[in-house]
């Protein structure tokens, strides 16, 4: 196992810049990498939801669902991605919730505006971004990322990518 390295506030928000960066370059392996195995990529369906598994949600996906989705969005023959969706994400500055160095537990809150396009259609989507992260293996990774829309109670249309 690779020698821990010290977590800063920097790295923490370095970190969350970084991971909408790949997902607005369709760098969904690297992303997904960024998961612990045991993670979850979370959209809940109310305001302030207690649970992903006692409470529908719009998406509650562990690492099998997340693989499943890239490799779809992937294949030439996903016929929702004709013509290929792209996404863009604009970030508030993220702020430290959490630091819990003895405990090995950050949190960071980020407000953001996600905007989704394919052909000439555009969706709008604007919320709160909760990651929880932890230090391992030399590298910070997301134990939870939760995407709090303002709108989650809302009928919604398909997202194709990731928020």
């Amino acid at each position: 196992m690779a020698a821990q390295f010290k977590v800063s506030r920097q790295h923490l928000i370095d970190f969350v810049v970084n991971e909408a960066r790949l997902l607005d370059a369709k760098r969904f392996d690297e992303w997904n990498a960024l998961f612990t195995d045991d993670a979850f990529y979370w959209v809940p369906l109310i305001p302030d939801q207690e649970d992903g598994i006692n409470h529908t949600s719009h998406l509650y996906e562990d690492k099998l669902l997340r693989d499943l989705r890239i490799e779809r969005l992937k294949s030439p023959r996903a016929f929702s991605q004709q013509p290929p969706s792209r996404c863009h994400h604009l970030l508030q500055t993220p702020t430290v919730e959490v630091f819990d160095e003895k405990n090995n537990r950050f949190v960071v809150r980020t407000e953001f505006h996600y905007t989704e396009s394919q052909a000439d259609e555009l969706q709008f989507h604007v919320g709160t971004f909760i990651h929880h992260l932890t230090a391992m293996d030399g590298a910070l990774r997301m134990t939870l990322k939760r995407v709090n829309l303002l709108n989650c109670d809302a009928a919604l249309p398909a997202v194709q990518l990731f928020i």
